[in-house]
């Protein structure tokens, strides 16, 4: 049972549309993922761009903040974080007050190759959404960020 405007609900059959949601996912994911995998092509890994994506706004961040953010080890961030330095795109930095803290920022060369893979990933995303209108794209999206709100607030059941 799905609610619809939060007005009146609506019987519809779940299982059937989750199973549709599963496959557009699954579809989307598979192809876009690829295609932007072919833009990116091995200067940088899609995690990596993610990565530079989410110190973009902000300037910096720690390597703590980002296995909280990404959901994995700080071990496995540690690695990740050492190659994206060693190829040039991140700089470590210690907090002058407290040396225990590490800061991760863009180098020029990471920012460079963030912004001409950004303008790549929606070059090619863009080509598909001049199929919608404007609501359409809003409606999806807004949705889309709903769902991603929920799962972050962990509101299985709920």
């Amino acid at each position: 049972m799905f609610k619809t405007g939060g007005i009146r609900e609506v019987n519809l059959e779940s299982k059937q549309l989750i199973e549709r949601y599963m496959a557009a996912y699954f579809e989307v994911t598979k192809r876009l993922n690829g295609q932007i995998r072919d833009i990116i092509q091995e200067d940088i890994t899609m995690e990596q761009f993610q990565i530079l994506k989410y110190i973009a706004p902000r300037g910096r961040c720690t390597s703590t903040e980002l296995a909280d953010t990404f959901a994995v080890g700080k071990s496995s961030i540690t690695a990740m974080i050492t190659r994206m330095v060693d190829k040039g795109f991140l700089h470590r930095t210690r907090d002058e007050e407290d040396r225990r803290v590490v800061y991760l920022t863009m180098t020029e060369q990471g920012r460079h190759n963030y912004d001409v893979v950004q303008g790549q990933i929606m070059s090619t995303v863009s080509t598909y959404l001049v199929h919608f209108d404007a609501d359409e794209v809003e409606g999806f999206i807004s949705a889309f960020e709903k769902l991603a709100r929920l799962i972050g607030e962990g509101s299985i059941g709920k």
